[in-house]
């Protein structure tokens, strides 16, 4: 299936709606917006399961909010056909009420009650009644029920629908400690360091995986008797390729536990986080597990390692709500009847011009999408004072969320600069952005300029989701400034705040943006021709830089 029919199966995210998983630290029925402080005055329809992943669509439910010390044995539910006999149980907050309570107890940690009788919940849509004797006292009503999604009905009875499972993960804070700075392709052993420092775990998180030193690394740790684990995506845009497979029977085969996100329980578009807990410690990155990232053989990326307990203990949990879905699949079982692309893999070779720092940290935030990473960022570009420097592989066009709040912040007096990749297969569409940036610039009089990079052998590419805010705060990780990464897919960013760590990264900024490793629109002759060249090249070699265009990689 084509990337934009997988996505268009992927419905927007509601804040506030239904995601119940199985392993998820967080309760995601908590979603529903009932609480102990606010219980209902009556009972009411809060959400609906009526197309299951599963045959005969066996496991749907219909979850009830109901006031403490409610008999469910007062009440039917009924669609006009047939109705569900509750049973004579006294309950609190929500239940989810089914014909088959074995299959639901696998995809909800909301109390399961089991009920009788016969309600269609078709899967074309139906009309749904709360009855206590001949009273009526909630309705709700769907139409077409996506599979396996569930839709919550708000105040006005209108559905909104999630794919079951969906995470509501809250922002973890942390405040103070240390973070070890440090950007690739210059300090490519930095990542490498904190998977072969480490004893009893290692939780690796990824969107694809081709390098064979990191793949070396977590086999040893697995000998040393350390629990490994690791979960990538299951589809990405280009595929799985040969390399990849390869490397994953290998560690299946030296015991580490390989599991894959997607297919049809899948909950995201794509699994597209970079990031690795190593015992106490956790690196979140830019980059793909990959030579072309963190081997330092092509991208411009940055990365950052960090031990506050809290920020660490969340990316486990996180780790652990993704991969102890179902959704979650051993590689063992998705390379059956798989066949393989093969891809070349990069090998360029660049100089260290900026070594790895410890620098203090005043705080610290652990952010996740879809959850709540659109809002914190948003939030954080329009609390900005003085500047915002943004370096990204490509941005979304002129109407993307986070440009729009950095175009506001540059309304208000901020300087605000933007470095875009110029290789190839953005350069179009990011030199149509630039000129539209310094035509906006030009008629209203901003401090706002932008940039394609030029490496000039210093890095391949630009591939980093990276911002400094005011100086003295940073976003990194694996968030691309595109509606997909806010909305669709699973991605974690940190925010690291304090004046050392703000001042480490704008330094690496700079370098890109000045020194000849940036330069004004429009663009001349002499780069389309290079990158002519470079698409011929290409498409001759099919070099894989770790790069998907789709999602930004």
């Amino acid at each position: 299936m084509s990337r934009v029919a997988r996505l268009a199966v992927v419905c927007l995210l509601v804040a506030g709606a239904v995601g119940p998983a199985v392993g998820a630290v967080d309760d995601p029925a908590d979603s529903l917006g009932v609480t102990d402080a606010l219980q209902p005055s009556r009972p009411g329809i809060g959400a609906v399961y009526p197309n299951p992943v599963a045959d005969g669509d066996r496991g749907e439910f219909v979850v009830l909010d109901a006031p403490n010390g409610t008999d469910l044995g007062d009440y039917r539910l009924s669609d006009g056909d047939g109705a569900l006999v509750l049973p004579n149980r006294t309950v609190g907050g929500r239940v989810a009420v089914t014909t088959a309570p074995g299959a639901v107890r696998n995809l909800t940690r909301v109390p399961v009650v089991a009920a009788n009788g016969s309600v269609a919940l078709a899967n074309g849509g139906e009309r749904l009644r709360l009855r206590r004797g001949n009273t009526t006292v909630a309705r709700a009503r769907y139409r077409e029920a996506p599979e396996g999604k569930i839709g919550r009905f708000d105040d006005r009875g209108a559905v909104t629908w999630r794919p079951l499972g969906r995470t509501d993960r809250p922002i973890v804070a942390a405040t103070g400690g240390e973070a070890r700075a440090f950007t690739l392709p210059d300090a490519p052993s930095v990542p490498l360091d904190v998977l072969r420092g480490a004893d009893r775990r290692i939780l690796l998180a990824g969107y694809t995986f081709t390098s064979d030193r990191v793949a070396r690394a977590l086999e040893r740790a697995e000998r040393r008797g350390a629990d490994v684990r690791v979960l990538l995506d299951g589809e990405p845009v280009d595929g799985i390729t040969r390399r990849q497979a390869r490397l994953l029977d290998s560690l299946v085969d030296a015991g580490v536990t390989v599991k894959l996100l997607g297919g049809p329980h899948g909950r995201y578009a794509f699994h597209h986080p970079k990031y690795a807990v190593a015992d106490d410690r956790a690196v979140v990155l830019t980059e793909n597990w990959k030579p072309s990232g963190t081997g330092g053989h092509a991208s411009r990326g940055w990365g950052a390692v960090v031990s506050q307990p809290r920020i660490v203990d969340g990316l486990a949990e996180t780790f652990r709500a993704d991969a102890e879905w179902r959704g979650a699949r051993p590689w063992s079982q998705v390379r059956l009847g798989r066949s393989f692309e093969r891809a070349g893999v990069a090998n360029g070779s660049y100089p260290s011009r900026r070594s790895p720092e410890t620098v203090a940290v005043n705080r610290t935030r652990l952010l996740v999408a879809p959850d709540n990473a659109g809002r914190a960022v948003t939030a954080a570009l329009d609390g900005a004072d003085d500047s915002i420097d943004v370096l990204q592989m490509s941005i979304d066009g002129p109407d993307q969320r986070f440009l729009r709040a950095t175009v506001r912040a540059a309304r208000r007096g901020v300087d605000v600069r933007v470095l875009l990749s110029g290789a190839w297969y953005v350069e179009e569409e990011n030199r149509r952005l630039v000129e539209h940036l310094r035509e906006v610039a030009e008629r209203e009089g901003l401090s706002l300029e932008a940039k394609l990079a030029e490496p000039e052998g210093d890095f391949e590419k630009i591939h980093a989701k990276g911002v400094v805010i005011d100086g003295d705060r940073v976003l990194v990780g694996s968030l691309n400034w595109n509606g997909e990464s806010i909305e669709q897919n699973r991605e974690v960013v940190l925010s690291l705040e304090g004046e050392a760590v703000g001042e480490y990264y704008r330094g690496a900024f700079e370098a890109d943006w000045g020194g000849g490793a940036g330069r004004s629109l429009p663009v001349g002759i002499v780069a389309g021709v290079a990158g002519c060249l470079v698409l011929a090249i290409l498409v001759a070699r099919r070099i894989d830089f770790g790069e998907n265009v789709g999602v930004g990689g």
